[in-house]
């Protein structure tokens, strides 16, 4: 599996005591290293203005090279949320816009799936605002620049333990939105009514128990909604915001997920591509704070993509909740 990377992604935060930290990417990247799997690494280059004006305002962006300018050796929040900035941030959430732009690059290129190893995270970045850790929405700008490059239509999906308020924001016009997430957790978005279309676009948010969701209930639900708003939808391209902040004893997320889950979401995205996207997918990586299974889920993607695997779990749609079995039905 290609896997997109850069060391610039360390520099944001060093030094600073925050979840959001460069051994994320760090660790990952040495554990894919060891069992050598960094062969087809993908060198990133920045986002241009031009990029993250597609999903972005001017103004957001001007606020945002006015503040980490003014930085020196203090760290500060973003005036607009709460993203922890550095003087290092607005080059280091450019090249992480631009790995999420090489991987879709990279993915129509050799139509598989591609990984972006990258950090700032950006789901929770609107058009207007950056907020929970994010300064640029990655995988939106990555959509945006399929469409302005091909047309078509980009299913955008998101299993972190957090709803991708940005992401949603930028729904329509091309972009469908498939998001699980912990509610009503952090940002409090994402709702059980927060369904619906925008056109012929999608927006289909799941919301779960908060805490001790299990492992055998998250898988099931994905196996049935994503196939669902896929065939809705008839997506050209695949971006998956990869959060694994859902996997138990996350600082952060959890959702009591074991990190084996993302061998059974792996396979299930591959089919999904096979079906619609003749294989293209473009992993972004988004939350996730415990290294060993952020390490462990991305090597698991990684084994299932380059194997090829499309098995189906055999997680039973009993293990779903109710609630969770209603908001199913909408999209049956």
């Amino acid at each position: 599996m290609r896997i997109v990377y850069d060391e610039l992604y360390t520099h944001h935060l060093r030094g600073i005591p925050h979840p959001e930290r460069p051994e994320r990417v760090q660790y990952i990247a040495a554990s894919l290293q060891e069992a050598g799997k960094l062969e087809q690494l993908v060198t990133p280059s920045d986002a241009l203005d031009e990029d993250i004006l597609r999903v972005h305002t001017p103004a957001y962006l001007e606020t945002v090279k006015r503040e980490i300018a003014a930085l020196r050796a203090h760290a500060a929040y973003l005036s607009t949320g709460d993203t922890v900035l550095d003087y290092t941030s607005l080059d280091v959430a450019r090249r992480a816009a631009g790995g999420a732009l090489a991987a879709v690059d990279a993915c129509i290129e050799h139509n598989e799936a591609v990984f972006a190893l990258l950090r700032p995270p950006g789901h929770h970045a609107e058009p207007d605002r950056g907020m929970g850790f994010c300064v640029f929405n990655n995988a939106a700008i990555a959509a945006r620049a399929f469409l302005a490059r091909y047309g078509g239509r980009v299913l955008i999906v998101d299993f972190d333990y957090h709803h991708g308020n940005g992401t949603q924001r930028v729904a329509g016009n091309g972009i469908s939105y498939v998001s699980t997430h912990a509610y009503p957790a952090y940002p409090g978005t994402g709702g059980p009514a927060e369904n619906y279309f925008v056109g012929d676009d999608a927006v289909a948010n799941i919301p779960l128990t908060m805490h001790d969701f299990g492992s055998e209930a998250f898988v099931a639900l994905w196996e049935r909604i994503l196939p669902a708003v896929a065939a809705r939808v008839r997506p050209n391209l695949l971006v998956v915001s990869a959060g694994f902040d859902y996997i138990a004893g996350d600082i952060v997320g959890d959702l009591n997920v074991a990190p084996a889950v993302a061998t059974d979401l792996a396979r299930l995205i591959n089919r999904i591509a096979a079906d619609h996207s003749n294989g293209r997918v473009a992993y972004v990586l988004e939350g996730g704070y415990d290294l060993n299974g952020l390490a462990e889920s991305v090597m698991r993607i990684s084994e299932a993509v380059d194997a090829r695997e499309v098995a189906v779990s055999g997680a039973a749609e009993t293990a779903i909740p109710e609630p969770q079995r209603l908001l199913l039905e909408e999209w049956a």
